[in-house]
């Protein structure tokens, strides 16, 4: 019967969220069949505990559930520990889990902490009940694309999985339950101790995932763009550990004065590889956010508990960036997110470290001991070392005759800060107490390199990217023809900035766009009256104007939120159009000189 059950319940899921959800027969098996069936089978032992199933309320549920709680643990899914079928949002299997709820963490401790919280209750439970990690798995995908399915993934302690295609027999799945609920049993003691002797942490500070690692603060000097780095640094480690700062000087044309290089100057003529500030603090990064290798696939640690790692490039545009740093420039959009595993191609090649002939020295200049790190080098020997998941590069520039321009390579691959502009400084502030000062978001590195629409589920205001695309055809619209028409990848950074930011509401989403413009396309647009067409519909930047008084129709005679400070008290702050305002600044110029640009 168990069997059975279970069966028509993968079969027709995916096809029951598609139809009505009142009366649903579907949901009557999840809430009645299903739970009568598991109550039979332990009520003999277990007559008290609280058994429940859902397959959402009031609409369908991403993941359906059937959960059974110990009272004297929880009486709710939302906190506690608890045995829970799980049933993937596609139909495809069912886990049988020992699950962590984590609404209520989540509301108490911030979701940073909770999670951080769950993964080391885990681990504890793990390590105390003998022979649960030969029972169940240690991972769990769920094919979720909601937050709250998501979130079941990171809580679950231990698990087996029945594919919809190999269901195994009614005894097989009865001698199962019970077993998990003779660990459920033997996990109450270890459960009340742990929240019996945990003191309440202490919220982390949250942090706002940016939309690329790679940030070029631009503006007038001594503004604080290097302040501001190392600030962002001392967030996450008093101590400035995970900062560097490295000065750009404007005789690099090459990458080797970032990333090194083969010398066979010495005595005996080896071949030694000349490591440099740079690749020292990539390998830092790398030891901070790594858990394990295997299979030659890194996986990382729970993604709340890596440290971001900051390295400031000063006074960046005193060389043409272009050319020394043109191999980071190029794998940046490689890195690749999996199922707690990272990749991305390298910024040190394989090739160059084939070359060395004293490893034992490279490993010592990079600070990896044969005692501890054996499975990292083993890992970059194989594959060269690539850029870590939790590197920040922030380049301050100065725009003014004594620097090189920027590209549209380096733009389009960048996430640009008019710093003046989106960190202005108030001089009336100079003397303020702190708690009267606006001040800047802490920021994170990001956890994507290219979207799905899954990755948009959070984002209610454009939760299928429609209005988002919606918008950038529109302003396409205008460019094309011209060396400024954005494509793809224009595309994929205005998503990537919806997800870091999350939009709630349409001024939350102009803002994600007004601040894209910023970023990524008024940045690009230069030249005099005939490049910039300027005819009977006026030039391109009233015409891109006349678009996006209709797009940012909420914001563009209105303040709009700040996306990337606060007030100190952690409350919102709010700000003008910036985009509208530099559109007008940039035509005032052109009418003017005959000539415009995006930077002063």
């Amino acid at each position: 019967m168990l069997r059975s059950l279970i069966s028509q319940i993968l079969a027709g899921w995916p096809t029951a969220t598609r139809e009505q959800f009142k009366d649903h027969p579907i949901a009557k098996i999840i809430r009645q069949d299903f739970k009568d069936e598991i109550s039979n089978i332990i009520s003999n032992q277990y007559s008290d505990y609280i058994i429940s199933g859902s397959a959402g309320a009031g609409n369908w549920a991403n993941v359906p559930w059937l959960s059974i709680l110990n009272p004297r643990i929880t009486e709710t899914t939302q906190a506690g520990v608890y045995p829970v079928y799980l049933f993937c949002a596609d139909g495809s299997g069912v886990y049988l889990s020992l699950m962590q709820g984590t609404t209520a963490p989540q509301q108490r401790l911030g979701k940073v902490q909770a999670d951080i919280q769950a993964a080391n209750y885990a681990i504890t439970i793990r390590k105390e009940l003998v022979g649960l990690a030969e029972w169940g798995g240690l991972e769990i995908d769920l094919k979720a694309n909601t937050s709250l399915g998501k979130s079941y993934e990171k809580a679950q302690i231990a698990a087996k999985f029945y594919p919809a295609s190999a269901i195994p027999s009614d005894e097989q799945l009865k001698t199962d339950l019970l077993q998990a609920m003779g660990f459920y049993e033997a996990i109450e003691p270890i459960w009340q101790t742990l929240n019996h002797q945990a003191p309440t942490p202490k919220p982390l500070l949250s942090s706002t995932p940016l939309p690329k690692p790679f940030l070029l603060l631009a503006g007038i000097s001594g503004t604080g763009k290097s302040r501001f780095v190392r600030q962002q640094a001392e967030q996450h480690r008093a101590d400035s550990s995970n900062f560097c700062l490295i000065a750009v000087r404007p005789d690099w044309h090459e990458p080797s004065d970032l990333l090194g290089y083969i010398s066979r100057i010495g005595g005996d003529g080896k071949a030694r590889y000349v490591v440099t500030d740079l690749l020292k603090f990539m390998v830092d990064a790398w030891l901070e956010a790594m858990e394990s290798v295997s299979n030659n696939k890194i996986k990382l640690k729970p993604i709340e508990a890596i440290t971001p790692f900051w390295l400031c490039l000063d006074e960046m545009n005193l060389a043409p960036v272009e050319q020394y740093f043109a191999d980071y420039l190029a794998i940046i959009e490689t890195r690749e997110w999996s199922n707690g595993e990272y990749s991305c191609q390298p910024l040190l090649k394989k090739a160059s470290l084939d070359q060395v002939e004293d490893e034992q020295l490279l490993r010592k200049n990079l600070a990896l001991s044969a005692s501890q790190h054996d499975e990292l080098w083993t890992y970059f020997r194989a594959n060269g070392i690539a850029l870590p998941p939790n590197l920040i590069v922030a380049g301050t520039v100065n725009m003014d005759e004594t620097t090189h321009g920027f590209s549209r390579k380096v733009i389009d691959r960048a996430f640009t800060i008019d710093f003046g502009v989106f960190y202005p400084n108030d001089f009336n502030s100079y003397f303020q107490d702190e708690k009267d000062k606006i001040q800047a978001k802490t920021l994170s590195f990001p956890l994507l390199s290219k979207v799905t629409t899954a990755d948009l589920s959070d984002c209610l205001a454009d939760s299928d990217g429609s209005l988002s695309i919606g918008f950038l055809t529109a302003i396409n619209k205008v460019l094309k023809d011209t060396p400024f028409e954005l494509a793809y990848r224009a595309l994929n950074e205005l998503l990537l900035a919806v997800v870091s930011f999350a939009p709630q509401d349409a001024r939350q989403l102009q803002a994600v766009w007004d601040d894209f413009l910023m970023s990524k396309l008024l940045p690009r647009i230069d030249g005099d009256g005939e490049k910039l067409q300027a005819d009977d519909n006026g030039s391109l930047l009233t015409q891109i104007s006349t678009v996006l008084e209709t797009h940012l129709s909420a914001i563009w005679a209105a303040n709009r939120p700040d996306l990337l400070r606060e007030n100190f008290d952690d409350s919102a702050c709010e700000v003008e159009c910036r985009s509208k305002a530099k559109l007008q600044w940039m035509q005032d110029r052109l009418a003017k000189n005959g000539f415009t640009s995006f930077w002063p």
